[in-house]
């Protein structure tokens, strides 16, 4: 039964990369609002996902030309554009799924197709600009109940909260944490927009 969880949630995070990358096409965000704040963390791993574009392509390429045997040219063909397409639409995910700050000052964190969290209005305490580097997963919280959402294996920004919130890994699994740590390209935009005065809606 949990297999089959993984399985639903894994498909889940590919139609929503497939869905992101045809807004990456048409050169559109997902999910912000007028007014909010749209930021961007894409930037430590842009050259390491065009890399691995790069390698798919020479592969998918090289393989076709040397494969002679019909029945496995298309499989792996089939294989090779579908890892092109996977990594196309895992960096248009993260693209178009920037974190967004409200305009009252909610927060939404986002690491592509895999993980959203929504922290609400008035519970963010404290935002600072810190560059951290934390050991582990690129989504995962530790025992002293501190959420990080890496990128490149790094965060710029740590944020304090009022009370716990509760987040859903990528895989399902579910923890609380009372602070959170994030990479932002801009982490004094996001700073500021998070510490400013809420704008009346």
């Amino acid at each position: 039964m949990r297999v089959w969880r993984r399985l639903r949630r894994l498909a889940g995070h590919e139609l929503r990369a497939l869905h992101s990358l045809a807004l990456w096409v048409r050169g559109r965000l997902h999910a912000v609002p007028e007014g909010a704040l749209a930021a961007a963390y894409t930037g430590p791993q842009t050259a390491m996902m065009y890399g691995l574009l790069f390698v798919s392509v020479v592969e998918t390429v090289m393989l076709a030309l040397l494969i002679p045997w019909p029945v496995v040219h298309a499989v792996a063909l089939v294989l090779d554009v579908y890892g092109v397409l996977f990594v196309l639409s895992t960096h248009a995910a993260c693209v178009t799924r920037p974190h967004v700050v409200g305009a009252d000052g909610a927060l939404r964190l986002r690491y592509g197709a895999r993980f959203d969290l929504r922290i609400p209005a008035g519970t963010v305490t404290a935002a600072r600009v810190e560059r951290r580097f934390p050991e582990g997963v690129s989504v995962g919280a530790d025992a002293d109940g501190v959420l990080d959402v890496m990128v490149g294996g790094q965060t710029t920004v740590t944020v304090e909260l009022a009370r716990p919130v509760e987040f859903v890994r990528p895989m399902g699994r579910r923890g609380q944490a009372h602070s959170v740590r994030f990479h932002a390209d801009d982490p004094a935009a996001v700073v500021a927009a998070l510490t400013r005065e809420p704008r009346p809606s």
